[in-house]
């Protein structure tokens, strides 16, 4: 993701790269970030430690893990920079961590940062509300097995706005791959199913199973370009705004 964010911040007209961080035993600290990214020279060191990354940012992007993106938005939150946070696996400690440091600078947090992926919570809500309790409701996710983080966060979140859009409790219905002699299929349940091979980029589906019929619902990420395009549309919006923790659905306006 690092490299395809400063492959587009070169390409564009709007942004300029000032800093680029990896974590301190990382290979390419030290080297320039436009030559790790594939676009030439930026003059631009990759450096090992957020704070030697920040000065002259108007925003900051991570794409990291859990621990490094609430080190990062701490010190961007001292620093008065923009965050956009598409780190996935937050927990909910992490969530109230990153609600107390935006009270100082605006950030857009989102487990994606797809724009095809935000407009579809909006569709899964209103199919879901649609269809009532006679359907269930499956979420199976697939990701390439490198992702530590099992189910995704873009499935729990899908999870989460079916169970919202159904008036029921994740916390009680949610399910987590079955084994064994699970019983029949209790009416509520909401399950999610991941699935780990390969390189594949992002497939999430979600599944309404009726009596004589069913609807799937398919969102595949062909690259990891459509994260890196939110991120920035992301970063456009977030400079400038009143502090706060905004998602991508402020971004695109699709909040009701």
């Amino acid at each position: 993701m690092g490299k395809r964010l400063i492959a587009l911040l070169r390409e564009s007209t709007d942004f300029q790269v000032v800093g680029a961080v990896e974590r301190k035993d990382h290979v390419e600290v030290g080297r320039d970030a436009g030559e790790v990214a594939g676009v030439g020279p930026l003059g631009i060191p990759i450096v090992d430690a957020i704070g030697k990354a920040l000065p002259g940012a108007q925003v900051l992007l991570d794409f990291t893990a859990p621990a490094a993106a609430m080190q990062h938005l701490e010190a961007a939150s001292q620093a008065g920079v923009a965050v956009v946070v598409g780190t996935t696996g937050l927990s909910e400690a992490d969530l109230k961590r990153a609600r107390e440091l935006s009270a100082k600078v605006p950030c857009v947090q989102s487990p994606n940062m797809s724009v095809g992926v935000n407009v579809l919570y909006g569709i899964l809500a209103q199919v879901a509300r649609s269809l009532g309790d006679g359907y269930d409701v499956e979420v199976i996710e697939a990701h390439h097995h490198f992702k530590k983080d099992s189910p995704s966060g873009t499935a729990e979140k899908m999870a989460q706005v079916l169970a919202e859009a159904l008036g029921r409790d994740l916390r009680k219905v949610g399910v987590y791959g079955r084994h064994g002699m699970v019983g029949e299929r209790p009416k509520e349940e909401i399950a999610v199913h991941a699935i780990r091979a390969g390189d594949i980029v992002g497939e999430h589906t979600i599944l309404f199973g009726g009596m004589g019929e069913r609807i799937e619902i398919t969102h595949r990420a062909h690259s990891r370009d459509n994260f890196a395009f939110g991120a920035l549309r992301a970063a456009r919006w977030v400079v400038g705004k009143s502090p706060g923790l905004y998602d991508m659905l402020d971004v695109l306006g699709l909040k009701k």
